[in-house]
C-alpha cells in the first residue's frame, strides 16, 4: 500500500504547488491556482469530452459485443477453442502494435479503407480520418472497443459459466427459452459481471492514453487529447507539474465518486435477498 498511498499524497501536495520538475528548482506555493486553471481550461474540457465519447463507446458498443461474445465461447458448439483465441488476439498485440497497425490501415494515401474505396469508385468519400477533429476521436474508441472485446468477453464468460445448470433445466422446463430467459434470467444473474465491467470501463476510460498517443497523440492541435494525454503534456512537455498533478487528482477523485455512485445505485445489492 505504501507504493500507492505515499505517491498519492506527495502528488495532491504537489497539485498546490508550481513546479519545473528540475530537482533542485524551487517549489512555489500557489493553493487551488492549478485546480481553477485546469477546471476553466478549454482544452480539459475538450479532454473530459473525448473521454465521453470512449464511455459510449463503451457501454454501448463494447458492452453488448463482448456479452455476446461470451455467450459464444460459452455455448455447446464446434470451433469454441478457434473462437476464443481468435478474440484474445488483438489484445496480445499490445497497444501500441494495434495502435500503429490501425493508423497504415486508415491512413488517407495507402491505407486498405482508402484503396478499398477507390476501388469501388468512391474516392471522394477518403478524408483524413486521423487528422479530422471528432471523426478521429471516434476512430481511435472503434480501435479500442475492438482490441478490448476480448479482454471483456472473459469478464462475462465468468459469470455466465458460474450460473448453475440447475438454473438452465428449470428455465427449460419453464418454457423461458431465448430473449426471455436472456431477458430475466442470464443479464440479472451476470449483475456482478456488468459492475466490474462498468467500474474497469469508466476508469479505463479517464485514464485512456497509450492507443490515442500511438494512433494520434492528441491531434491535431489537442482536439483528441483525453486527460491522462494532457496530464502528460502538461508535467513532461510544458514542464508545468504543479498542473499536471491536479489534473491526476481530478480524476482520481472523479474515478472514485464515480465507482461508488455505481456500486451504491445501479449495482446496489438487493435487501430482499
Amino acid at each position: 500500500m505504501i507504493f500507492v498511498i505515499y505517491p498519492t499524497i506527495r502528488t495532491f501536495i504537489l497539485s498546490f504547488q508550481n513546479w519545473n520538475g528540475v530537482a533542485n528548482a524551487a517549489r512555489e506555493w500557489v493553493g487551488v491556482n492549478n485546480y481553477v486553471s485546469v477546471l476553466t481550461s478549454k482544452k480539459f474540457w475538450n479532454a473530459m469530452l473525448n473521454s465521453l465519447y470512449f464511455t459510449i463507446g463503451g457501454f454501448v458498443i463494447l458492452m453488448p459485443v463482448a456479452f455476446l461474445m461470451a455467450h459464444l465461447v460459452t455455448a455447446k458448439i464446434k470451433f469454441t477453442g478457434f473462437f476464443k483465441t481468435t478474440y484474445l488476439f488483438p489484445v496480445m498485440l499490445g497497444t501500441t502494435a494495434v495502435g500503429l497497425m490501425w493508423t497504415f490501415i486508415l491512413n488517407s494515401k495507402f491505407g486498405v479503407i482508402a484503396q478499398f474505396l477507390t476501388s469501388i469508385g468512391l474516392s471522394d468519400h477518403i478524408i483524413d480520418w486521423l487528422s479530422t477533429p471528432t471523426v478521429n476521436i471516434w476512430c481511435v474508441v472503434l480501435v479500442n472497443e475492438w482490441m478490448y472485446a476480448g479482454y471483456n468477453m472473459l469478464i462475462f464468460a465468468a459469470g455466465l459459466v458460474a450460473i448453475p445448470r440447475d438454473i438452465h433445466d428449470a428455465c427449460k422446463i419453464d418454457g423461458c427459452t431465448g430473449i426471455k430467459k436472456l431477458i430475466y434470467v442470464t443479464i440479472p444473474l451476470c449483475k456482478n459481471m456488468f459492475m466490474v465491467f462498468s467500474v474497469l470501463c469508466i476508469t479505463g476510460c479517464l485514464k485512456a492514453f497509450d492507443i490515442v498517443w500511438s494512433m494520434t497523440r492528441g491531434g491535431p492541435m489537442g482536439r483528441s487529447s483525453t486527460p491522462a494525454i494532457l496530464l502528460y503534456t502538461e508535467g513532461f512537455q510544458f514542464k508545468l507539474m504543479g498542473r499536471s498533478s491536479a489534473i491526476g487528482i481530478i480524476l482520481l477523485v472523479l474515478g472514485l465518486v464515480i465507482s461508488v455512485g455505481l456500486n451504491n445505485t445501479l449495482f446496489k445489492p438487493d435487501q430482499n435477498q
